[in-house]
């Protein structure tokens, strides 16, 4: 298997360096860059994911729709094009950009680029990332916020959006 290779960013989000996936997982000081993507259908009812019980962060919880990695001198948007395409079997999508932040926790720290999907069409689930997958209402999520079901960076992710 190949190993992952991301670009390591300062704190403007500029690349000053490249990392193993290894490396900066576990090291909060090397800043990388992620996708999010929020896929909705026509009821507003938005996607989740359950992370499959193997993954090294946050296995077996219920996450944004997708997320994932930036490769090294990949876009944002390549990436988000790609691992909707990875993660659901989504193609031909019309992605909006909806906003960039930076996360920090004890185990890494991100660049985080969100997107919003609007998608009613066949979902395929990637089941070597994903355990399952299904819209949920809005208000459902909100009334399991605190159950511990979600990622925290799910649950960071959601708050932003219904802020716009």
């Amino acid at each position: 298997m190949t190993k992952e290779i991301f670009d390591i960013v300062d704190e403007d989000d500029q690349i000053i360096g490249q990392a193993s996936r290894d490396q900066v997982h576990g090291n909060p000081s090397l800043i990388h860059r992620v996708v999010h993507i929020l896929v909705f259908n026509s009821q507003n009812e938005l996607y989740l994911q359950k992370r499959d019980i193997n993954k090294d962060v946050q296995p077996g919880k219920w996450d944004t729709s997708v997320g994932g990695h930036v490769d090294k001198g990949e876009s944002y948007q390549n990436a988000a094009v790609r691992e909707l395409e990875e993660e659901l079997g989504i193609t031909g999508a019309n992605l909006k950009y909806l906003y960039k932040y930076r996360l920090r926790n004890d185990y890494e720290s991100e660049y985080v680029s969100s997107y919003h999907c609007l998608w009613d069409g066949e979902i395929t689930i990637n089941v070597d990332e994903i355990e399952e997958g299904h819209f949920w209402r809005l208000d459902e999520i909100a009334g399991k916020i605190d159950s511990g079901i979600f990622t925290p960076n799910f649950i960071d992710e959601i708050g932003r959006y219904q802020k716009i």
